[in-house]
């Protein structure tokens, strides 16, 4: 018997319990113009303990039908995505902070002046 397939990718959703959506891409030339031409497809793929995350590069094997589309599972993620340790919250109000601190410049000035002085220029 021949050796399976394995490809590497990288993981786009990972919503689904002990499936993820991996993003397999390669590069062709187009026959006629010459032009290389990037050709992304994407696979399900079994990962039996939920480790992957979005971002993360994997490596796949093709295996027996294990559901409807999935014909592949994962063998090792290859690498990691940094996450930021903030939750969204706490992002959102450090941007709002560095807003009303931030100096205002140019037009935004005029327009919180022209604001100010109802609308009189």
């Amino acid at each position: 018997m021949g050796q399976r397939r394995v490809l590497q990718g990288v993981v786009v959703s990972d919503k689904m319990d002990k499936t993820v959506v991996v993003a397999v891409e390669r590069r062709t030339e187009h026959p006629l113009y010459r032009k290389t031409v990037t050709k992304t497809r994407r696979f399900k793929a079994h990962d039996e303990r939920n480790e992957c995350r979005v971002g993360d590069i994997v490596r796949i094997e093709e295996t027996r039908p294990l559901s409807k589309e999935k014909r592949w599972r994962v063998i090792e993620i290859v690498q990691r995505i940094e996450v930021a340790e903030l939750p969204a919250e706490e992002i959102g109000r450090e941007i709002e902070l560095e807003v009303q601190v931030a100096p205002k410049t140019g037009r935004a000035r005029e327009a919180a002046e022209a604001a100010s002085d109802g609308g009189e220029a």
